[in-house]
């Protein structure tokens, strides 16, 4: 691609994985694991201007990112290992207005998972209409995809959060800085069901005041996705790179308030996945200058 990066040139720059690399186990059983592997993909040149994406290189990002976690060389092969051709597969999205999941973001996964042999019929894209939505009623596979921001309840808008539409209830887990997110994870029509996080890191926002608050000075064009097989990992970085933004762009240490705590009780408490930076694999694919972690 012109001005910008290949799957190929991803894959050089950051180094792909060897052929025999240890896929990520399922989740439940990551935090039994002694590290959790996690693809950061970064290409600045995929955020066009004022939060627009280019479709095409963000396909490309998405298909070296996924290829790059299970040790596959080549896309399809890759998705092939993300989902089978009998599965049901709901895509969990974020329609939320300011800094929603990019379109072309959605429609890369549709085309992936099709690919990957699963009837279109059985594949559906939905966020606040999950529960009554038939597909994700008998979905065997999820896929979780939402851009990170500041949030007024959890202090991050994260992964685990992403979930919280799976309860007619999201209100009842505002208590502690949403703490208690990761009961979501575990409830019957979720456990054990999402075979890839997508932690969309495009035009992050990294500071707001108040519910639903938005202002573009306080995002930047990162360019990057974060992509993991264990939403707390994928989180955990996210988390890590918004704590380096604000130092950088405030000049001191200003923690986030409400704290993103949810993400270490996603460990401590529902053994989601891995919390501790020291414990997470990060490949790195693409542009490394200004990745912050």
């Amino acid at each position: 691609m012109n001005d910008g990066l290949t799957r190929r040139t991803l894959i050089e720059r950051g180094g792909l994985l060897a052929a025999g690399a240890i896929v990520a186990p399922a989740l439940g059983a990551l935090a039994a694991a002694e590290k959790a592997r996690v693809v950061l993909v970064r290409d600045p040149s995929v955020v066009i201007a004022e939060g627009a994406v280019d479709g095409g290189k963000l396909a490309e990002m998405l298909d070296a990112a996924v290829a790059a976690l299970v040790g596959e060389r080549e896309p399809a092969a890759a998705w092939r290992r993300i989902v089978r051709p009998a599965d049901v597969v709901g895509i969990k999205s974020n329609v939320w207005r300011n800094l929603p999941t990019p379109p072309a973001l959605e429609a890369a996964i549709t085309r992936r998972v099709v690919e990957a042999g699963v009837a279109e019929q059985a594949v559906a894209i939905d966020d606040h209409g999950i529960l009554a939505n038939p597909v994700f009623k008998a979905a065997t596979a999820l896929i979780n995809a939402r851009p990170l921001r500041t949030h007024h309840w959890a202090g991050l808008g994260t992964l685990l959060k992403n979930y919280i539409m799976f309860v007619p209830d999201p209100w009842s887990y505002h208590d502690n800085a949403c703490e208690r997110l990761g009961a979501v994870w575990q409830l019957p029509h979720v456990a054990g069901r999402t075979r890839l996080n997508v932690l969309v890191m495009l035009t992050p926002l990294f500071h707001g005041t108040g519910p639903h608050h938005f202002n573009r000075a306080y995002t930047w064009p990162y360019g990057g996705l974060v992509v993991s097989r264990d939403p707390v990992a994928a989180d955990a970085v996210g988390a890590a790179i918004i704590a380096a933004q604000r130092r950088a762009h405030f000049g001191e240490d200003r923690p986030i308030q409400p704290p993103p705590h949810h993400i270490e009780a996603a460990e401590r408490l529902f053994k989601l996945g891995v919390a501790d930076l020291a414990r997470i694999d990060l490949v790195r694919l693409g542009e490394p200058r200004g990745s912050l972690i």
